[in-house]
């Protein structure tokens, strides 16, 4: 018997990272192959001709899986009905700008956006914030759509994940689907933490860890983590625009693996509201190790973190709590 449609939100969607994410979705590559969706994609009044141009490319491109286009500038419109939100939109930084600016605006959209969702979104609705600070976004998010579960909310660090398994799969020229268990502890900036210590890889003679293979800790614990870091400040120097397609299709992966499952053995990381574990403080949306099943996450426990991690997931949990203080301070 075929499926019912998914509704899924798509904020900011006629820009570039909307431009790459909505053909996925349509394609089955969020869902599954079997699984049709109904695409809401919500952008500013100023972008409304532009997303008008990307529902009629939708439309051109005859997506079987596609049931249905709602494109709008009215949040309510967009968020009515929606089983999933990706809330790509968000005010981004600009030359001159201070971070307490880019906060207070990017406050105010989430606090309008979570009401939104709050009233109109379909019960259990699922939500990942993209749009940085995408880890306070989400937090904002949740305070203001307080009956939204707090386990249904979370931010988009699979990206970064990613990033860690193709360094790797690059250092050691190995297919990165046998790369696994990489760590992004912390916030969706540069003081992410990640972490291979429990990642492995797949050889003739089994699982190996990535330390004994890498052979090189001097690598694995600077120019490494630094390279992820950066990476996408690298891409924008390279491009001269933001990374679109590797978000969008770290969006996908996420909300796949959120509601479809982690493989066996395998976690993936995932910015999800702190309760205490590792010694991180809770009421933060901080990125932990994951394992997904029956569409819920589930932290990973009892990992050894030695002295340099410690630090390391300290010094971005440090950063968090700061950006909750100045996002607070916006509201008030």
């Amino acid at each position: 018997m075929a499926k019912e449609p998914v509704r899924v939100l798509v904020t900011g969607a006629a820009g570039q990272i909307g431009y790459a994410l909505v053909p996925m979705i349509a394609r089955g590559v969020m869902l599954g192959p079997d699984q049709p969706v109904i695409l809401h994609m919500l952008d500013i009044p100023p972008a409304a001709e532009a997303l008008n141009g990307v529902k009629m490319e939708l439309v051109d491109a005859a997506f079987p899986l596609l049931k249905g286009v709602v494109a709008t500038t009215d949040v309510v419109e967009a968020c009515t009905g929606v089983n999933i939100a990706v809330m790509v939109g968000g005010f981004p930084r600009k030359e001159g700008m201070e971070r307490k600016d880019v906060m207070s605006k990017n406050v105010s959209i989430y606090k309008s956006q979570a009401s939104a969702l709050e009233k109109h979104a379909a019960a259990n609705c699922k939500v990942v914030v993209v749009a940085n600070p995408a880890n306070t976004n989400a937090l904002i998010l949740k305070e203001f759509a307080p009956s939204i579960p707090e386990k249904n909310i979370t931010c988009l660090t699979r990206l970064d994940h990613n990033r860690a398994l193709g360094q790797i799969s690059e250092r050691l020229n190995v297919q990165v689907s046998d790369v696994k268990n990489v760590i992004i502890w912390g916030n969706h900036s540069s003081t992410q933490y990640p972490d291979v210590n429990h990642a492995t890889v797949k050889t003739p003679a089994g699982e190996k860890p990535v330390r004994e293979l890498v052979k090189d800790d001097a690598w694995l614990n600077a120019e490494f983590i630094t390279t992820v870091q950066q990476r996408g400040a690298a891409i924008i120097k390279a491009r001269k625009l933001s990374s679109a397609l590797s978000a969008a299709s770290s969006a996908c992966d996420h909300i796949h693996d959120w509601v479809l499952g982690t493989p066996e053995g395998t976690w993936v990381s995932m910015g999800v509201y702190s309760d205490g574990s590792y010694n991180v403080p809770a009421g933060l949306i901080y990125s932990f190790p994951v394992t997904c099943q029956n569409g819920e996450w589930k932290i990973v426990q009892g990992l050894g973190i030695d002295e340099f991690s410690r630090k390391k997931l300290d010094l971005t949990a440090d950063e968090l709590s700061e950006e909750k203080a100045l996002a607070y301070s916006c509201l008030t």
